[in-house]
């Protein structure tokens, strides 16, 4: 049967497994949205661009799934890139649609053109950096080869966002409907090669190690292996720190749990690394700037390093692991729980170590010697009254890094990719489309105000959320670098922020003012966490910095 072309992109999407696609319309994108329109799809109309493609993130990194966006040609496209570049550098499957031009005016001068023809924006070049593949689909001879590519990729171990842009005159194009049965468009099962592997003689260094320490990165939770790693961490008392956007592979209230590692965390896991620890596996840690402290030499040493990842980019990248093994995590683990066989040790000192380390409050390490008593009381309450199913995204990180333990049944999903601000809010509206969990969006009042219009998406769709705005009217991490670095000259760090409690009201949304520790409690409730949209506000100082630097 023919179809047209845009018939045949929303035909696409739904193999894909997508049931939301986030984006704003134009006149060269509209023949897909005219096609969308009797679609299962759900279509959410954001209010910027760059929104979409955070809220098409979000999503993804809620459910695992593929987040999809799409916009018109010239300004729809360029105003993705941050969003684009967030998920690139968060290797998140997102499929991005956009309009073109009509092929008959590449060159012209056509409104809006991005064809790169004739002086035009050049769309391919500027998304070519961040995309692990994009095209502009000038013909439909080879649309069969470029969609089966794009489905590759975004079903792959180690996906990416995948562009794909449409001239108008092609989306009205007829195809055969038959071209879909050859895209494969379901993921592949795959089988762990046991006998390949070095498990055996990891095993044997393990139980051999008199303080091992495993070092869990965001690829041990993308391979689902939370369980295994906990049961090896049980099994043989090995204490298990976690990057930043690891938190909650190992629920952080375990006795084995050291927290995260990195250079804006406590020092719990990095004085167990530099003072005691012989041996570390790391399991789908990249070992990047902030869970390295800059690649500080001591907290590797003359230790054993066993390297396990599913992407063999990532083997050996920035240390030479003395055993390295390419696979993904929950199958190497519960391949090495079987050569086990149920053995165990007695870890009573381990044990006994790591809580005389996290009972340290003057630990030198620690970056928060004292101060901020009312975060760490929200973040106490938010652990105490969601215990579970909680979905936290965070764009300020430092406080929930040192405040929060994340629960193993939590998702935590801090903005360490591009670290971009104004990402928290739509990220968080994305995963809501995905999940319906109580949902918060952490930011600071620089950030929040690059997207808060976003909150009428919410709004708009009745998504319930809940936005924990820090305010001390200033780019809190710019005045502290000032700060230190710079004699306090400070310099386009410090602004006057809106009536919040007028905003909220505008965006006809429930306010809260937290002031007191007793406003956190009585917050957690008396108000709708769960079914609400709410914007909560908390006033920070501006002069009370965290005890670290930047060392740039």
């Amino acid at each position: 049967m023919d179809v047209t072309v845009s018939e045949l992109i929303v035909k696409f999407m739904q193999r894909l497994g997508i049931d939301t696609i986030f984006g704003m319309p134009g006149a060269h994108i509209l023949p897909v949205y005219d096609s969308l329109y009797d679609s299962p799809i759900q279509s959410v109309l954001v209010k910027h661009e760059q929104g979409a493609a955070f809220m098409a993130g979000g999503y993804a990194r809620a459910s695992g799934r593929i987040g999809a966006c799409i916009t018109t040609a010239g300004p729809g496209a360029t105003n993705l890139v941050t969003g684009i570049a967030n998920a690139y550098a968060d290797k998140l499957p997102v499929l991005v649609i956009t309009g073109e031009t009509s092929t008959h005016i590449f060159g012209k001068g056509g409104l809006q053109e991005s064809s790169g023809e004739g002086g035009s924006i050049d769309q391919i070049t500027l998304f070519k950096g961040i995309t692990r593949y994009n095209r502009i689909v000038e013909r439909t001879d080879y649309l069969a080869q470029t969609l089966n590519r794009a489905a590759r990729i975004l079903l792959s171990p180690n996906p990416g966002p995948v562009l794909l842009s449409f001239p108008f005159n092609v989306q009205s194009e007829w195809v055969d409907e038959s071209i879909l049965d050859e895209i494969v468009t379901s993921r592949s099962e795959r089988r762990l090669n046991g006998a390949s592997l070095s498990t055996s003689t990891i095993a044997e260094k393990l139980l051999a190690a008199n303080y091992p320490v495993i070092v869990a990165g965001h690829g041990a939770i993308r391979s689902g292996a939370q369980q295994q790693l906990t049961q090896l961490s049980e099994q043989l008392a090995i204490p298990v720190a976690s990057s930043l956007k690891a938190k909650g592979v190992i629920d952080e209230q375990s006795p084995l749990a050291l927290g995260s590692l990195g250079v804006t965390s406590s020092g719990h896991a990095y004085k167990y690394l530099v003072e005691h620890a012989d041996l570390i596996l790391f399991l789908g840690a990249s070992f990047n700037e902030r869970t390295s402290y800059l690649w500080e030499r001591q907290l590797l040493g003359s230790r054993t390093l066993i390297q396990i990842d599913n992407d063999p980019e990532q083997l050996s990248k920035v240390f030479q692991a003395d055993i390295a093994v390419q696979g993904e995590i929950n199958e190497v683990l519960h391949d090495l729980l079987q050569r086990l066989d149920g053995k165990s040790r007695n870890g009573g000192v381990i044990r006994g170590l790591v809580e005389q380390l996290k009972g340290d409050e003057n630990n030198d390490y620690a970056i928060f010697q004292s101060g901020f008593s009312l975060v760490r009381r929200f973040f106490t309450e938010l652990e105490s009254h969601f215990p579970r199913d909680a979905v936290v995204f965070d764009d300020n990180i430092i406080f929930a890094q040192n405040f929060f333990q994340v629960s193993s049944a939590n998702r935590y999903h801090p903005n360490s990719g591009v670290s971009s601000l104004g990402h928290a809010i739509p990220a968080a509206i994305g995963a809501r489309f995905a999940e319906t969990k109580p949902t918060f969006a952490i930011l600071g009042d620089g950030g929040f105000q690059m997207c808060c219009m976003e909150l009428m998406t919410a709004v708009n769709y009745q998504i319930p959320i809940n936005v924990v705005l820090f305010n001390n009217s200033t780019m809190g991490l710019i005045r502290k670098n000032q700060h230190q670095h710079y004699q306090g000259r400070y310099i386009n760090c410090d602004f006057i922020n809106p009536d919040f409690a007028a905003l909220a009201r505008s965006f006809g949304i429930h306010y809260r003012k937290l002031q007191s520790e007793e406003d956190v409690a009585q917050m957690f409730v008396e108000d709708d966490l769960r079914g609400g949209i709410n914007l909560i506000e908390m006033v920070i100082d501006k002069d009370k910095f965290p005890n670290y630097s930047s060392r740039r």
